[in-house]
């Protein structure tokens, strides 16, 4: 069989910087069209590749296999539904749906199309979550007691864009939410409770630019907090168990190399700075650093040519980006009536 063709619908921030270069990027996939609005700016970036501004033609073509959905959130769940029924299989960008209702429908129209479902949950392959994963496998941290992990910037201004429209899956809880309710769930697993303050702190703000989760996990807590007014961030992950604790702060270099123009497979591709390496301090004090994992954004698409080609394992389970909308749903609930959200039952 030949490399497996791709149609992209959506060439915003997502498409542009992520999905078109990584997909390029790997072989044994091939990316023959492009549906946008930007039609002459992918055109300029990506010669040679078809560019239409409608994804009907996209979804028509008979040639492609495979598409991904890299529009705004609220459009997710319909287009899906019609790349599905139109015989494709299919990756939507994080998060899945706005809505678990969605998901679960669109997880459960798959299976009856007989059609693969991903999503694409990248961030499960930066430097600072990948050497934390590893730390914790090799029971340098013994039982994790304790996990946090932030995503703070500093944009006082209100940028144009969908994401800053009182939209279904704007603000930031759905956008860089997704990212850190995702790692937890990888680490730990589906918590029993959250308890959540999300509010919009920038004067002109339509949306949620501040969140702050704690999710119950018996003795075991996971904070995950993001912030938009954030000009001296602290550590980006924190955890501490039994065996010792973790800091790590900085952040995967992978989003300014692929705005930059590199890509995968150039040298030193997703190789933290020394400076940035996290600290380890074990039980007895000692404490050293551990030179990052690199970052590896482009296995996400490596893993995708198996599972199509091969029946091999989703690069991303569908129900783990559904798990995650289950939590957001929950985190509002808990933010809106201020109180603990059990998740049994809540959906």
């Amino acid at each position: 069989m030949g490399a497996i063709r791709v149609g992209l619908i959506g060439y915003g921030l997502g498409g542009a910087v992520f999905h078109a270069p990584l997909i390029c990027s790997v072989p044994g996939l091939k990316l023959k069209a492009i549906s946008t609005s930007r039609v002459e700016e992918a055109g300029r970036d990506l010669p040679g590749i078809k560019v239409v501004p409608h994804p009907e033609a996209i979804l028509s073509d008979p040639e492609i296999e495979l598409v991904v959905i890299a529009s705004p959130t609220s459009t997710h769940f319909d287009l899906a539904c019609a790349a599905l029924i139109a015989g494709k299989n299919l990756v939507v960008d994080k998060p899945i749906t706005t809505t678990v209702q969605e998901a679960d429908r669109l997880i459960d129209l798959a299976k009856s199309q007989r059609l693969l479902l991903s999503v694409f949950q990248n961030r499960r392959w930066e430097d600072g979550f990948l050497t934390l994963q590893s730390c914790i496998e090799q029971g340098l941290l013994g039982n994790v007691y304790h996990y946090e992990a932030h995503y703070d910037r500093f944009r006082p201004a209100i940028k144009q864009g969908w994401r800053e429209r009182p939209l279904p899956g704007s603000g930031i809880l759905y956008d860089l939410g997704s990212h850190l309710i995702d790692q937890a769930l990888v680490l730990f697993g589906l918590p029993r409770a959250v308890t959540a303050d999300v509010i919009t702190q920038r004067p002109e703000g339509l949306v949620d630019d501040y969140f702050h989760l704690i999710l119950d996990y018996g003795r075991r807590r996971a904070i995950l907090h993001s912030a938009t007014l954030v000009r001296a961030p602290g550590p980006r992950l924190i955890a501490h168990g039994d065996g010792g604790s973790f800091t790590k702060y900085g952040e995967d270099g992978q989003e300014e190399a692929l705005r930059a123009g590199r890509r995968p497979g150039s040298a030193d591709w997703g190789r933290d700075v020394p400076e940035h390496y996290a600290t380890l301090t074990a039980s007895d004090g000692a404490s050293r650093a551990i030179e990052s994992v690199p970052g590896a954004y482009q296995k996400y698409y490596e893993q995708v040519v198996p599972w199509i080609r091969d029946g091999g394992p989703a690069p991303v389970d569908p129900l783990d980006s559904r798990h995650g909308i289950l939590i957001i749903e929950a985190s509002l609930a808990s933010a809106r009536e201020r109180r603990t959200v059990s998740l049994e039952g809540f959906a």
